[in-house]
């Protein structure tokens, strides 16, 4: 398997690009998605975060209330740990599973594993061939962010500050694509890094 791993910062334009990726063809992974159908309503995962934060997690109907999680766990580093220690080694385990799938149903050039906390995570470096970052400017970020999610200015930057740093990405990538501009500008950017992961699978092989 070719693992392209995709990640970048909140606002960066994540989505948007897998998306684009995804009319190309490429099988997409998200880690995110995955994350939802574990903890979506009634599931045991569900359960073991009500034990371990309590029933304000939830809404009145049982589903994950992520806004309060999320407010919860940001707030406090020790319970942010905790979440990721019960949610991490799970959400990899399927992300591995739904690769082998891909693979052998489809056999594609490569695959695209979106992985916003690719940084925070050590456990996926082992199985990925390149790492391609999604980046933008800070306050493009937070302005997207906010439209996209409906969190204020300040929850935002929270979340930026508990993700790894734009440096830190930055350092760490194989692959950049600068996203301040329009879909059209990244349809394309996406497109011409397609043809060129398609030439390096091809050689690779």
């Amino acid at each position: 398997m070719y693992i392209v791993a995709l990640t970048g910062g909140i606002g960066s334009g994540k989505s948007e690009a897998a998306r684009l990726f995804a009319q190309l063809g490429v099988p997409i992974v998200d880690t995110d998605v995955i994350a939802h159908e574990l903890t979506a309503k009634g599931s045991p995962i569900l359960s073991e975060i009500e034990h371990m934060f309590g029933a304000g997690v939830l809404n009145e109907d049982g589903s994950l209330n992520r806004s309060r999680l999320r407010a919860h766990v940001l707030s406090n580093p020790v319970e942010r740990i905790r979440l990721e220690g019960l949610l991490h080694p799970v959400i990899y385990e399927r992300a591995i599973e739904c690769l082998k799938n891909n693979e052998s149903k489809l056999q594609p050039q490569y695959q695209v594993l979106v992985i916003p906390l690719l940084f925070e995570n050590n456990r996926y470096h082992s199985v990925i061939n390149k790492i391609l970052v999604i980046d933008c400017d800070e306050n493009t970020q937070v302005t997207r962010a906010m439209a996209r999610s409906q969190l204020s200015k300040d929850e935002v930057k929270a979340l930026m500050a508990a993700q790894t740093s734009r440096k830190v990405r930055l350092n760490g990538a194989d692959e950049v694509i600068e996203n301040n501009g329009s879909i059209a500008e990244l349809n394309e950017k996406v497109n011409k890094l397609h043809n060129k992961l398609i030439k390096t699978c091809i050689v690779s092989k």
